[in-house]
């Protein structure tokens, strides 16, 4: 990497690399943290000699009103002991000043201390407040830790301005072939009850995955849902051509009057769950055998489609046929929707394991509420969001895409075809009579 590339810069590539090498989250989720925790206080130390010089890193000070003599030479490496690990930071070095710099954060020399992760966590987590962040260092380390505000602002202000602007982003250019829904629940107000973050994340055309959408919601009713997904529409999202999705009633409800031309297929791990919910402990091994076997498609020569969705819906009727007088109550869910645990069938096989539960994005959501529990508590709404989203923006250039061969992409656009462009029906012709069989009539 160039030696003008800042230290900065230079975490935030580690981390890329990290997600690029295709490694499942769960293994590297402590190097993240480690990287994480790396990337804010070293951005905390360069923001802190920008501001004691008063000039941008390569600003020549003729151009910065108020700039003081000195000037960047290069860094030392120093380290710092957290209880993450040591963590190795690049130091600046100053030239030519009139004074010399010392970091309020760190003072003259870098020592292990708690200061230093309640900063990551304030700023990460509870970054949207410089309150907060000067809060939580008097804390740890008396009033003589107090840092600048504006130290604070630059840093915090960074993670929101790149939020916002990912919220507000156009879509006209994602075109989804998969769209996948899901909520988790955050307690985001004080003395308030947990409340849900609506997520949205697809697959486009070309089989890459996108992160499309996250917003607060005021509950998973119809109404939250709707707004979520009209606001992803009115940035230019299109119709999808499978949305994936819990048995949620807002949010199939909702679906159901935004994106009214999608298949729509419910998660099948969800959709077992609440059918062994009502299975009593001894039989629930044999209950959950039996609900796979109903989706197990490898052996067969079936192509995807209507014949392979019936086909699967013919053992669902015989599985909950045979233990309807044992477990009324589990058949009965099972039964429920039953049209939306077969929809993933018409499209390619090569994605069906992926595309038949929403379970993927769970996992990322439970290392977000992970994360929480060393908060405690959320101030507020948006402190809450700027975790998960940073947690899923970092976790989706991990993301593995889909598979597309040469039948698959034959299919799918075929699906687009009939699902988002059907064939005008064409209006009947009226009945003409010719002029010899008029003749023959009057006569």
């Amino acid at each position: 990497m160039p030696a003008r590339v800042s230290p900065t810069d230079r975490v935030r590539a580690k981390i890329d690399e990290l997600f690029a090498a295709d490694r499942e989250l769960p293994e590297i989720l402590e190097e993240v943290a480690r990287l994480g925790a790396q990337l804010l206080m070293q951005a905390a130390l360069e923001a802190e000699v920008t501001e004691f010089l008063g000039r941008d890193r390569y600003q020549r000070a003729a151009a910065a009103p108020g700039a003081v003599a000195g000037s960047r030479n290069g860094y030392r490496p120093v380290t710092v002991k957290t209880t993450a690990g040591p963590i190795t930071l690049e130091r600046p070095k100053l030239r030519g000043t009139t004074a010399a710099f010392a970091s309020r954060l760190f003072g003259k020399h870098v020592t292990k201390t708690h200061a230093l992760e309640s900063l990551v966590i304030a700023s990460f987590v509870r970054g949207l407040s410089t309150r907060d962040v000067e809060a939580t260092l008097a804390d740890a380390l008396g009033d003589q830790a107090a840092i600048s505000k504006s130290t604070v602002s630059q840093v915090c202000q960074a993670i929101k301005t790149e939020y916002e602007a990912w919220v507000t982003r156009r879509l006209d250019s994602v075109v989804l072939d998969y769209l996948f829904l899901d909520a988790s629940f955050f307690r985001m107000h004080p003395g308030s009850p947990a409340e849900p973050i609506l997520a949205a994340w697809g697959i486009t055309t070309a089989g890459a995955p996108v992160f499309v959408g996250l917003a607060p919601g005021s509950g998973e009713s119809t109404d939250a849902w709707a707004d979520f997904l009209t606001d992803l529409t009115g940035r230019g999202l299109g119709c999808p051509l499978l949305i994936v999705s819990d048995g949620a009633k807002g949010l199939i409800a909702a679906v159901e009057q935004i994106f009214p031309a999608a298949l729509r297929q419910r998660c099948l791990i969800h959709r077992l769950r609440n059918v062994v919910a009502k299975i009593p402990a001894g039989m629930q091994a044999e209950i959950r055998d039996g609900y796979w076997a109903c989706f197990d498609t490898g052996n067969l020569t079936v192509a995807p489609g209507p014949k392979l969705v019936a086909l699967v819906d013919t053992r669902l009727r015989k599985f909950e046929k045979r233990y309807a007088r044992a477990y009324p109550a589990a058949m009965k869910i099972l039964a429920t929707d039953r049209e939306g645990l077969t929809a993933y069938l018409r499209f390619p096989a090569e994605h069906h394991n992926r595309v038949r539960h929403s379970n993927f994005i769970e996992r990322t959501f439970g290392e977000t509420r992970r994360r929480a529990k060393v908060i405690g508590r959320f101030p507020g709404e948006t402190s809450c969001i700027s975790i998960a989203w940073a947690v899923l923006d970092r976790a989706s250039r991990g993301w593995r895409g889909f598979t597309m061969t040469p039948a698959g992409l034959r299919l799918l656009q075929d699906l687009r075809r009939s699902l988002l462009d059907p064939p005008r029906q064409l209006r009947p012709r009226r009945a003409t009579t010719g002029p010899a069989e008029s003749v023959s009539a009057t006569a």
